[in-house]
């Protein structure tokens, strides 16, 4: 099951449980979004018909931010005209979470939140603490460092 739907002056394709990137949408406060323009509808079994039953695409936002920059260099040779700007396109992050067509309601399955791990901490018991000796850090013996070899030359004086 997909859709064809219109946003922002694109047309995306569409399936449950997608996320697509859409210019910066005006969101309420509990996040969900609905596109009400549906250009087509799939139904299942290759069967694409027009929207014309009242089709629904219904959203969640996950995510707003800025795109990476676009640098526009204009430069005309032989003039001494050079004019550098940057561009950063805002856009809203939208998971698709149901496609509504005909009576069928097509849900994206839900998404389970990541739990945060817990560190564990090992418990010193003080009755076990005394009872094991402390062993003590013994340091390596290096090899001695040999003389270095005097030359022949310093040796005929």
């Amino acid at each position: 099951m997909y859709a064809v739907i219109r946003a922002g002056g694109k047309q995306y394709r569409v399936a449950p449980g997608d996320v697509i990137r859409v210019e910066k949408l005006a969101t309420g406060t509990d996040g969900r979004v609905n596109f009400p323009e549906v250009l087509a509808v799939s139904g299942g079994e290759g069967k694409i018909g027009k929207p014309e039953a009242e089709a629904k695409v219904l959203g969640e936002v996950v995510e707003e931010g800025r795109g990476a920059k676009i640098l526009v260099f204009h430069f005309k040779r032989k003039k001494q005209y050079k004019k550098l700007r940057g561009h950063r396109q805002s856009y809203t992050a939208v998971r698709i979470t149901e496609i509504a067509f005909d009576g069928q309601s097509f849900k994206a399955p839900d998404i389970a939140k990541k739990q945060p791990k817990v560190k564990k901490a090992a418990p010193v018991e003080e009755h076990e603490a005394e009872a094991a000796p402390a062993k003590k850090k013994t340091k390596k013996k290096s090899a001695p460092k040999k003389a270095a070899k005097k030359s022949a030359a310093k040796k005929k004086k």
